[in-house]
């Protein structure tokens, strides 16, 4: 990867992309994939395709108009920030008071300030507040001592849309239980629902978990683990598990793979005392989005998927095949596939990129709407 071909790819792709809303699609409130899709493209090593997928992203799906500053948030008052949490329609200030503190300061002073206050909410936006972000992260980081304005803006958009859609699921979740991540995922009980499973029994669930069997419990299961390891026991159980659910609309899980990639992405930028809280808080959203979405562990742990991609291409045929299918969290599930699978070789990465690109619609053919809303559960 050329970095000044990446720089240029990205600050191109987010002039082209300034106007659109925080969000898209009409009756459904999702994420504007466009900064995070076009960020991880140009990562893949696909420069030059960048432009040519920002026109057909934006030809895809219309998106909500920008929201509009209305009262300034005071980020010394407590009070005045906290109340606005969670508040959509308070994004527009929230852009504003990210965009004046990033003038003020060195963005990783600000990263640093706000992300103990923001990762209680992680879930906010189906945890697309933390993804954006931590893609804005790795261009600044890439852009060295000489950020855009443009790429600061992404920064200041990315904590703005986690802020607005701030979504704090309920319990506290710590490291301080017996349970490796495999076996917490494992011990998770899983139930079916008493009709069809459908995007509205997900969101009944995401509305009840305290009521769902086992999540309080699971807040304490998982045993204190180094980040970086822990990072990694995640997105390849994560990676399993989207295997070894088929029967499952195929974009809600990828989450379980892209969220903790992406904070391995910032984590560098962190001090060591925020490592454990947030995977912490990680452990909760995997845990909500397994109760959520799965009624049992159909092929979890064994080797199902082999039938389902039994002839994986080659390693470095996964990106071009991601920027030609065109769907943005194809893109993003198969640049974090990859880049986990470097740190950890296991194949079953390979596979569920792979698979994802099989069983999600192309860009064309009008794919990438997630199966729930991107907002508050």
């Amino acid at each position: 990867m050329s970095s000044v071909g990446y720089i240029d790819a990205v600050n191109d792709a987010l002039e082209r992309l300034d106007d659109l809303g925080y969000e898209r699609g009409q009756g459904v409130d999702l994420a504007n994939h466009g900064p995070m899709g076009a960020e991880a493209l140009a990562l893949l090593g696909q420069e030059d395709e960048v432009a040519r997928w920002v026109r057909r992203y934006r030809d895809a799906m219309e998106h909500h108009e920008p929201p509009a500053a209305r009262f300034a948030l005071d980020p010394t008052d407590e009070s005045s920030w906290r109340s606005a949490l969670g508040a959509f329609g308070r994004a527009g200030d929230w852009e504003l008071l990210f965009v004046r503190e990033l003038a003020e300061a060195h963005w990783r002073e600000v990263l640093v300030r706000w992300w103990p206050r923001l990762i209680p909410g992680l879930f906010a936006g189906l945890t697309h507040g933390l993804i954006r972000t931590a893609h804005a992260v790795r261009g600044l980081y890439a852009a060295g001592d000489k950020p855009t304005p443009l790429q600061l803006r992404e920064l200041a958009r990315g904590l703005a849309y986690w802020a607005a859609r701030y979504t704090e699921l309920p319990g506290h979740p710590r490291l301080a239980g017996p349970h490796t991540l495999p076996a917490a995922v494992a011990a998770l009980p899983r139930v079916a629902p008493d009709g069809p499973m459908g995007p509205g029994t997900a969101r009944g669930r995401l509305d009840t978990l305290t009521d769902v069997p086992g999540y309080t419990e699971s807040l304490a299961w998982l045993a204190p683990e180094q980040a970086p390891r822990l990072l990694s026991e995640m997105t390849v159980q994560f990676a399993d598990v989207y295997l070894g659910h088929p029967e499952v609309y195929p974009v809600p899980l990828i989450h379980g793979v892209t969220a903790p990639a992406a904070v391995r992405l910032v984590l560098p930028h962190l001090p060591p005392e925020l490592y454990e809280p947030t995977v912490a808080r990680l452990w909760q959203v995997h845990a909500a989005f397994l109760l959520a979405f799965t009624t049992d562990r159909r092929g979890e742990g064994t080797a199902a998927w082999r039938s389902e991609a039994p002839d994986l291409p080659p390693m470095a045929e996964l990106g071009a095949r991601a920027a030609e299918h065109g769907d943005e969290h194809v893109i993003k599930f198969t640049e974090a596939c990859l880049r986990e699978y470097a740190l950890l070789p296991d194949p079953r990465y390979l596979a569920a990129a792979f698979t994802a690109q099989r069983r999600i619609s192309r860009l064309d053919a009008g794919g990438g709407v997630a199966g729930v809303a991107t907002g508050t559960p």
